[in-house]
Order: C-alpha cells, then structure tokens, then sequence
C-alpha cells in the first residue's frame, strides 16, 4: 500500500497486509461493501467503526506483535504456549482453502482484461454466441421491462449478465453442483498465468514478493482514485452518493446490523489468516509494530470508506441511466465487480480504456491479496518443517501447484457452485473461531502482563490499559459472540435461485470442521505424548518451550494465576 512510504519495514512487505480482505472489489472483501449497499449504508458505519476501535485494532495489534517478538510463522509462533499449536495449523489449513479459490476470481479478471483489448467492449451488445434469445438491449431497458417486482440487479438477461453467467463461467450448460462438467479451456490457460505469477512472486520469500507489492499494492490506489473522480461527474452520482451517507437511525435496533458490522471488520482487517504473523515475523526487532497496527489498520478502514463513493456513484448513474430506484441496481457478490461495473463501464466515452484500467486494478489487487495468503502457508509450515524451508523453491512450486489443480473444480460449467460452497463454509465460522482460540491462547494462558513485557522489550515501552482490557475480555468476548451469532444465523447455503442439496452442506460443514478440529486435536496429541504426571503434563503444555526447565522445578508461572490478580495487574501503570 501507500503506507509503504511509511513503515520501516525491512523488506516492505508489511504494507500488503491489511488488503486481504479491505481491498474495495475482490470477492472475499466484498462481504464488507455487500452489508454497505444492500443492507444498511449508513447505518453500516456506526457499528462498523465501533467494532473496528474495541477489537479490530486490538487483535491486528495483537498479532503483528506476536509476528514481530517471536519470528516465528503461524504454527511455531505457539511456543509460547505449545498446546494451542494447533490454533496456527488451523489458520494455515484456512490460508490454504482459500488460495484453492481465491485464484479463480484473479483468473476471472484476466479474462475479463483480455476481452476489453476490444473496440466494442463484448458485454455491451446481444449479438454474440453465448447470449440467449431472451437478451435485452440495454438500450432499450425500462422499468417496465422488469415487471412482478424484479429488481434490475437480478434481471440475468442483460448483455453484461449474460456474458459473466453465459461466456465466462457456462453455467447455463450445468444443473447444480452435482452437475460440474469439465474445466474451460480459456479459464484454465488464465489460472495458470496467475499462478505462476504468484509462484514467481513468492519462491524468494520477501526478496521478491517485497518488490512486486510496490506495483500491486499502489496501482490500485490510483485506479481507485481515477474512478472516484470520473464516477462522481457522472449524472446521478449524487444520487447515489446521498443514499451511501444517509443514516437511518431506526435499522440500529435491528440485531443484523450489529452481527454483520462485527463480522465484516473482522474480515475487513483480515486477523487469523496467519498473514500478519508471517509478515510481521520478517520485521526488524524494535520495528514500532505498534504505530504500523494503528496506520494500517485506519487507512484500511478508510479506504473502504472511500470506495464507497466509487461504487455509489456508479449505482446513482446506473439507476439515472435506467429510470429505477438505487436499491434495485445495488447487488452483492461478484454481480457487484463482473456485472454492475463492467455495464456501467461500457456506456461510458473510452469505454475499452475504462474496462482496462478497472481490470488491472482487480488483477493486481488479487494478486497481492493472493500473495499474503499463500505466503502464510509457505512460512507458517517452512518454520515448522526444517525440509521444507531448505527446499523453499520447490515447496512454493508444489504448493501453487497444488492450489492450480484444485481450483480446477472451480472453473468448470458449475464452477461457481463449488466457489461459493468453500466462500461460505472455508473461512466462515472456522476463521472465527481459530482467532477467538488464538485471543485466549495469547492472553488467558501465556498471559497479558507477559505479553505487554514482550512489547516493552522490542518498543520501549508497555501496551495502555486500553489494548490489555481489549486483548484479555473485549475481544474474546466479541468473537466469541460472532462465533454463536454465525452458527445460529447460518441458513442453507444457495446461490440465485438455486438451493444446494443437503449433502453440499455437509461437505462445507465438513470442510469447515477439517481447520477446527485441528485445535482440539492438537491439545489431546500434546497432552498424551508429554511424559509426567497430570500436573507436569499440563505444565509443559502451557509453559512457553523455553521455560520448560521450571517444570522440572516445579516453578510454573500459570499454575501461580489467581483472577483477582490478574483482573488487578491490568491496572498497574505501563
């Protein structure tokens, strides 16, 4: 990001990090702009930052701390308290489920920066081979053409829907998800470009990746901001403007908006992939982990605030251009970046210039956001297995590979069935509870004072009352109500107006249970290969691994926990 310039990161990668889920168009950070344009907009906002200011900071300080102190990955990070190892293997696993996806939506923008090298953009006419009988001229599009209430973002025979469900995914040639067919040839060849670029990106570790995120962290600020400014002299951008910054005070007593702020700047900050402890592992020692947390984690936020503004100026002029309410264009999901915006981008003057630019945009923005998770994978289990780390090349190979051939499921006729199962159940509730695991880990059983004492020692000085009262009750108990929220919420998955069987739903909920139970298991498996008694067995499973000699001598900082003393060590002076 811009924050480049900012941060004494040594090989500047830290910059990259908070993209993973708040960049404004890829598919995973567009949950956050999908609660901002169907649900509430203004609204949004309120509970959005409160959530960001009592556990979003806190945890995104947590970590580049945890990264920065131990210059460990995700998994070896725990010997601090090596029963929750398995919490980092959890994270990995996630990492890993959506890289299986994730790259799919990259190859989708190639292919769609492919077809803009066009005088006539292909999604802006009904004359092609993939369009039905049934396509609408967008031209000659009125309200009246929708009829029983059909709102515009779900009319699927406009050129541009047509070419999205018809000419790049071919889900009209599949009946479900039990219906998949072969791979397309033309996504495949695009998949395959993306991951190699991610292979080259990433088989020096930071040395390499560190220099490409100059370009795919900064481009896309720029883009942002040339469409910001071309998307608000557009008429009936001011429509849409208003209807983003209006606060209708009365859907705040509706729970919803709650549960989805406390969901969405969780994953708008992007905690618990292990991206940031990877990262932050690579930082100089005394790096100021503290400043970069509070930078990043703003402009993060504000970002997303901002293109806000693209995105609804661009509904205000799509809902001018076709007599109809701003909330009957407003979509969600990918509609948003490979429907809406390519239509409204196809009626504008230099149409094939703008369609280039907002592609390359999404294409860097993916690659970057792809980079962190697939860097998380590489060092989180590269710092574990010493093999590995020696054949670093040839792991990063096998691990973009491996992803290459997986996410062939996904670019199939009924690709997007497969898609939108791991979407929903691979870094669902499974990411939740993998990072509540991770808060306990670090502040009940290793300790906030001792934690707060790690920072002093790489900083200078110790975490505020604010962050140990954040990190020890506010943020567990945030996520731990997100977690039980998530699961009571869940209803079966579908996608338009098809609903997946019942057994699709099992596979995700097995998926989803795959990453989780891998921080139970762990804790038996610790726990049963540990010699000693009860208590001694206990004490080398919470006792950081450097310290295990105190065992021994029976001197076990946790066992000597009392509540009171902890509740009342928050409040000593820093």
């Amino acid at each position: 990001m811009l924050l480049a310039s900012m941060l004494p990161f040594e090989h500047t990668t830290l910059k990259k990090l908070n993209k993973i889920f708040h960049s404004p168009f890829p598919f995973l950070a567009l949950q956050v702009l999908q609660c901002l344009i169907i649900l509430f907009p203004g609204a949004f906002l309120i509970p959005y930052i409160l959530f960001l200011i009592i556990a979003g900071m806190p945890l995104f300080y947590m970590e580049l701390a945890l990264g920065q102190y131990n210059r460990e990955g995700a998994a070896t990070v725990w010997k601090i308290c090596p029963v929750f190892k398995g919490v980092g293997y959890a994270v990995i696993l996630i990492a890993l489920y959506v890289g299986f996806y994730y790259n799919v939506i990259i190859a989708w923008s190639l292919y769609y920066l492919f077809s803009s090298f066009t005088f006539e953009l292909p999604w802006t006419n009904c004359d092609n081979s993939w369009n039905s009988p049934n396509c609408t001229d967008p031209k000659l599009f009125n309200a009246s053409v929708l009829g029983n209430g059909t709102k515009y973002s779900k009319y699927k025979l406009t050129p541009a829907a047509e070419f999205y469900e018809r000419g790049v995914l071919h889900l009209h040639e599949s009946r479900g998800i039990h219906d998949l067919g072969l791979p397309r040839w033309q996504l495949s060849l695009c998949l395959l470009v993306v991951v190699i670029i991610l292979f080259f990106s990433l088989w020096k570790g930071v040395k390499t990746s560190g220099k490409v995120v100059w370009i795919t962290a900064t481009l896309p600020y720029v883009v942002l901001f040339v469409l910001l400014i071309h998307g608000i002299t557009l008429p009936g951008a001011y429509n849409g403007i208003n209807a983003y910054l209006h606060i209708d005070f009365r859907r705040l007593k509706e729970a919803t908006v709650w549960i989805d702020a406390a969901t969405q700047i969780f994953y708008s900050l992007g905690a618990g992939f292990g991206v940031l402890i990877a990262f932050a592992s690579y930082n100089k020692f005394d790096n100021n982990c503290y400043r970069d947390a509070l930078l990043t984690s703003t402009i993060n936020c504000v970002t997303s605030f901002i293109s806000g503004f693209a995105i609804f100026s661009i509904l205000g002029y799509m809902a001018h251009e076709h007599k109809v309410k701003i909330e009957d264009v407003a979509t969600e999901g990918a509609g948003l970046v490979f429907i809406l915006y390519p239509e409204a981008i196809s009626t504008l003057s230099g149409s094939t210039f703008w369609a280039v630019v907002f592609f390359i945009m999404l294409l860097t923005l993916g690659i970057d956001s792809s980079m962190g998770g697939m860097e998380a994978v590489i060092t989180g289990l590269a710092d574990d297995f010493q093999i590995l780390k020696q054949h670093r090349k040839l792991f990063t190979f096998g691990v973009s590979f491996g992803t290459f051939l997986l996410a062939l499921f996904c670019i199939t006729n009924g690709g997007i069935y497969v898609l939108t199962l791991l979407d929903t159940f691979a870094a669902g509730t499974s990411i939740l509870f993998a990072v509540l695991m991770e808060a306990i880990g670090v502040s009940w059983f290793y300790g906030v004072d001792r934690f707060s004492e790690d920072i002093q020692q790489m900083m200078g000085f110790k975490p505020g009352l604010y962050w140990r009262l954040c990190w020890k009750f506010v943020s567990p108990a945030f996520l731990l109500f997100v977690v039980i929220v998530s699961i009571i919420n869940f209803k079966p998955l579908t996608y338009d107006d098809y609903t997946f069987p019942l057994w699709a739903n099992r596979i995700g909920w097995g998926i989803a249970l795959s990453s989780m139970i891998l921080v139970p298991a762990y804790i038996i498996y610790k726990f049963m290969n540990v010699r000693g008694t009860f208590k001694e067995r206990l004490a080398y499973c919470i006792t950081p691994e450097n310290e295990h000699q105190l065992v021994a001598q029976g001197n076990v900082r946790q066992f000597k926990w009392i509540p009171l003393q902890v509740c009342g060590s928050l409040f000593l002076p820093a």
